[in-house]
């Protein structure tokens, strides 16, 4: 996540996902020999695809994935992609309706390019979520048993967003977010996901950008909440002093707390008044920690910066750190190793329960941070920077320390080096936090390979109307 929660680093296309929209081959859409099919003939949607589209095979027995379709549905549709293997589609007209089907909280829905799976009943999106890394494990072997859920609030969870600013060739200014697959600015005047206190402020914003001298040096717009502050951030390609007062009347008339990337290439953070202290407040008790000394506080506190890793929905974030604190049941003796540790958010709860904890972490900035967090609330955290995708740098880690536990919450990359490497440590108990389903399966299958049993699997619905989810796994290992 790029500035205030930036998104973690992309990964190349490995042709495993199933929430990729675009298949892995740069094969480009080639048009098919007429009278394949009946161009015109109803399609039966038989699932949906991992990302959320129905699917179904036309009368030449070829894949068509339709946007905003569902099983059951019998559909006439308008084929927009073909390729050689399979056709993508919108629907035209609705034959039959499924009973799961809904009316779009969103006006935008359909046109903005988030929150894709309105349309579908709330219960039926994490169903289809929990059913994705079901399939997924079962390509690999690896059967799973009941599939826990955890949910937050159905509406109004986003605490952070990026609006793109477009200010089009008659001066008119946009204020939103991309079309599917596409560079298009959405112009928007709500936003269903987001906090209320971030819904407040986008008919402002767009009003104060058509009153600026320069719009088009505003490049985007970060918008955070966290419970000391709502922070508006500008990104500002160029300095515009007149338009900076217009900002700053803006912070003080909204009560919100403004600061501005200022310049085009290697841009520096500048803050209208002090800069404000942004941070992760954790109850020990809603996580389900007893603090092993009894002058310990009560609250976790982690620091951020923007640019750092920041979840997007604080409670369902809160609560999977509840899981793999029940899963691990850490205690005082216990030595924890915390890989992808972030700024701290496993690694500070499971030392606040009295383990020792070693925490590995990527990111130079993050390391620093996750070492102020660790000091700030006085646990027993160890820090140290290292590439978790190096398998010797991996082989080494492990091979230094000895482990009672172990916990990974890497990108979307996954930790593969990690998972070949890990069972020849036998560590007993692996919690596995995972925002791709079809990396982790990958990885599961290297640690099942190596003596590991999933004992737990619990998908977080932590994206509310996307197809996105994040997974939690507990391995065992049996030998």
């Amino acid at each position: 996540m790029a500035m205030l929660g930036k998104r973690r680093p992309p990964r190349p296309a490995s042709g495993h996902s199933g929430l990729a929209r675009q298949p892995s081959s740069n094969t480009a859409p080639a048009k098919q020999p007429a009278a394949t099919a009946d161009a015109d003939a109803p399609l039966m949607i038989e699932r949906l695809a991992h990302d959320g589209r129905g699917v179904s095979h036309n009368s030449a027995g070829k894949t068509v994935f339709v946007d905003q379709a569902l099983p059951g549905e019998q559909v006439e549709v308008a084929v927009h992609i073909t390729r050689k293997r399979f056709d993508e589609a919108h629907v035209k007209a609705l034959m039959t309706t499924s009973p799961q089907r809904v009316t779009p909280p969103c006006s935008h829905f359909g046109h903005c390019g988030g929150c894709d799976l309105q349309h579908l009943a709330v219960d039926a999106q994490r169903a289809h979520k929990r059913e994705v890394v079901s399939e997924l494990m079962a390509r690999q072997g690896i059967p799973l048993g009941e599939v826990a859920a955890i949910s937050g609030h159905q509406e109004g969870y986003r605490r952070r967003a990026r609006l793109g600013v477009k200010v089009d060739a008659q001066g008119s200014v946009r204020l939103g977010f991309r079309a599917a697959n596409s560079h298009r600015l959405v112009d928007i005047d709500h936003c269903h996901v987001l906090v209320p206190a971030l819904q407040a402020l986008i008919a402002p914003l767009k009003q104060l950008l058509t009153e600026l001298d320069a719009p088009r040096a505003v490049g985007h717009i970060e918008l955070l909440a966290t419970p000391q502050a709502t922070v508006v951030l500008v990104r500002q390609l160029k300095e515009q002093p007149q338009d900076w007062q217009r900002w700053q009347g803006f912070a003080d008339q909204h009560q919100v707390r403004l600061g501005a990337w200022l310049g085009r290439e290697s841009p520096s953070l500048h803050w209208h008044g002090a800069e404000p202290a942004l941070e992760e407040r954790f109850s020990l008790s809603a996580l389900g920690v007893s603090p092993h000394q009894e002058s310990a506080e009560s609250e976790l506190v982690l620091q951020f910066a923007p640019g750092d890793f920041l979840q997007v929905n604080a409670e369902v974030n809160q609560k999977m750190v509840s899981q793999v604190v029940a899963w691990l049941t850490p205690a005082p003796g216990m030595q924890l190793l915390d890989l992808f540790a972030g700024m701290g958010n496993f690694s500070l709860p499971l030392a606040a329960a009295g383990a020792s904890v070693h925490a590995v972490e990527g990111n130079t900035a993050m390391v620093e941070r996750l070492g102020t967090n660790a000091a700030l609330n006085q646990l027993n955290v160890s820090v140290q920077q290292a590439d978790l995708n190096d398998a010797i740098a991996v082989k080494t880690l492990l091979r230094e320390r000895s482990v009672d536990a172990l916990v990974l919450d890497p990108p979307r990359s996954g930790a593969e080096a990690i998972c070949q490497a890990v069972g020849r440590h036998r560590i007993p108990k692996v919690a596995y936090v995972s925002c791709d389903p079809a990396t982790l399966a990958r990885d599961a299958a290297h640690l099942v390979h190596a003596g590991y049993r999933v004992k737990q699997v619990a998908v977080a619905d932590m994206f509310l109307h996307t197809a996105h989810m994040e997974t939690l796994m507990l391995f065992e290992y049996a030998g």
